[in-house]
């Protein structure tokens, strides 16, 4: 016998007993569906079994952990649909690229229409297999049998990212047969997935799927055709440089191509900074770019470099930090958890920008404010401004996209950008790489460096920025003029050595630690490189130090 404590009780059960079986015992406590399983703090799947005395923590859809094991259960099955009702003679690739509209994009490449019949056929597939309630099971093989496995079903991309596999032995799950390797873990069995569609979109697939703050219902279509045009753009880029997935990054590291790689993406994103700096210029009525998005995305580095490529189209551009309208501490707001919320509007004197955008607009001269963070209050020290016209103001800040923001000034004389990390870099063929854990790894080396913060403090803030930016950025980012992709293709390469060190800290008893073990796992993948051959005016710069800009 084993005593399990759970939920404030203890339970006295068999050893051999499964966290499944455990589970189903207290799913009616539960308002969402258990999926996995804390047993003395270590990630379990619930196909484990108790061995011993244990303390188990049940995780459901509604954790974060939670609804990425839930939709990387539901792509498992979507794959062995496709698998199924397409021969693999007709098949060149099946792509999981990105996501969008709160789902998944699917690339389906072959003898294959992704219309809406298509899609119908996979949607019913796939219901045939979750009533099947098939079990996902997992078992480990030697590396080169599992790329045999993987080049005869056309897994390429992951037969490529195993040849650097430093392990013997690589974990697979099958699904009725079908094999593939996932990067985390999975629901016990197909029955599990209860929410999901199948839609044609753009020439491909979307893997409609719940959020984690609703797991019980497909959202709504968000509409995010710009974000989808910018991350196509990208994905099309990464597929003709060969540089889509981290396989392909190592091919090229490996061969000695680090810094032609390094060059190439920087120089593409110069190209693309220099066409909006045009697209502005041409725009004879502005004279306000306002610069927006999630946390660590470079947006400091960008206006920077934005000003320098307007300057060269003949404009005269001034920094403004909406974060130096600030409110005094002591009016700043606090959150749902009464802690102070910096990432509020009402932290923003809206009515004192607003006055002053407006005098300048009027051609008057202005004394901006300094926001002086340590003593928490707006201060002035003659820093005065008057714009004529050649003039342009450059205003960087979380809410620049929200129109309560800038309401009294003329739509037409501002200029909207989103920027944001939106990485095209995936692991292999099914395995993304979420756009939030780059901006991550960014934000925890930057803060340890600048700010003495330790990374285990900087995953704990996470999910308090996370939401801030559901609230204040995501909803306003259609609004745009134009979109910019931060993220730079061969950046994880460069951070693995800051980020392994840091995480390498975090001590193993606490709760941070699992998002640390993930991270350190996922970096396993990455040939590292040096950062040398990074230029001084790189966005990547702003994070790891010696950036040519006051950043």
């Amino acid at each position: 016998m084993a005593i399990v404590r759970t939920g404030g009780k203890q339970i006295k059960v068999n050893e051999g007993t499964s966290l499944k079986f455990l589970a189903m015992s207290e799913q009616a406590q539960y308002e969402n569906d258990i999926v996995l399983a804390k047993v003395n703090g270590k990630l379990k799947e619930l196909r484990k079994q108790v061995s011993g005395d244990c303390e188990v923590t049940f995780i459901t859809t509604n954790e974060t952990v939670g609804m990425q094991t839930y939709r990387r259960s539901a792509l498992m099955v979507m794959m062995k649909a496709i698998y199924d009702c397409v021969a693999i003679e007709d098949l060149q690739s099946v792509y999981s690229d990105f996501s969008v509209n709160n789902g998944l994009f699917i690339m389906v490449d072959g003898n294959v229409t992704c219309d809406g019949a298509f899609a119908a056929k996979i949607r019913e597939r796939m219901q045939e297999i979750i009533e099947a309630d098939l079990p996902f099971e997992k078992f480990s093989v030697p590396v080169e049998e599992a790329r045999a496995i993987f080049r005869k079903l056309k897994m390429f991309k992951k037969d490529r990212l195993f040849r650097y596999r430093r392990h013997s032995k690589v974990n697979l799950y099958s699904l009725d047969g079908f094999m593939d390797y996932f990067y985390g873990y999975m629901v016990p069995s197909t029955g599990y997935i209860k929410v999901f569609d199948v839609l044609p979109y753009h020439g491909g697939l979307i893997l409609a799927l719940p959020k984690r703050s609703a797991p019980k219902v497909i959202p709504e279509d968000s509409g995010q055709e710009k974000r989808f045009a910018l991350m196509m753009d990208t994905s099309q880029w990464c597929d003709r440089m060969g540089l889509a997935t981290v396989g392909e990054i190592n091919d090229k590291i490996a061969a000695g191509l680090t810094e032609d790689m390094i060059l190439v993406a920087e120089a593409r994103q110069e190209a693309k900074i220099a066409g909006i700096a045009s697209m502005i210029a041409e725009r004879k009525d502005v004279k306000f770019v306002m610069i927006a998005g999630p946390s660590s995305s470079g947006k400091t580095s960008f206006s920077h470099r934005l000003s320098i490529q307007l300057r060269a189209n003949g404009l005269n551009p001034h920094p403004i930090a909406v974060d130096d309208y600030f409110v005094n501490r002591e009016d700043t707001p606090v959150d749902e958890d009464g802690k102070l919320d910096f990432e509020a509007l009402e932290c923003v004197d809206v009515k004192l920008f607003n006055e002053d955008m407006k005098k300048l607009l009027a051609g008057e001269r202005v004394e901006l404010p300094t926001f002086d963070f340590v003593q928490g209050r707006r201060t002035y020290a003659g820093n005065y401004l008057q714009i004529g016209p050649s003039d342009i103001l450059v205003i960087e800040g979380i809410h620049c996209l929200n129109d309560r923001l800038s309401e009294s000034l003329p739509p037409e004389a501002k200029f909207r950008i989103y920027i944001s990390a939106l990485s095209q870099l995936n692991i292999d063929e099914h395995n993304r790489i979420p756009t939030t854990d780059g901006r991550l790894v960014r934000r925890m080396i930057r803060d340890a460096r600048t700010r003495g913060t330790s990374a285990r403090d900087t995953i704990a803030r996470w999910p308090s920025v996370r939401r801030g930016e559901e609230r204040n950025i995501f909803p306003f980012q259609e609004s745009a003029d134009v979109m910019f992709d931060s993220s730079l293709i061969y950046e994880f390469s460069v951070l693995k050595p800051y980020a392994e060190q840091l995480l390498f800290g975090i001590p193993e008893d606490c709760e941070e630690y699992l998002e640390a073990k993930k991270l350190l796992k996922f970096f396993d993948y990455f040939l590292a490189v040096s950062s040398d051959a990074i230029p001084g005016n790189s966005l990547l710069k702003e994070f790891i130090g010696g950036s040519l800009f006051k950043v």
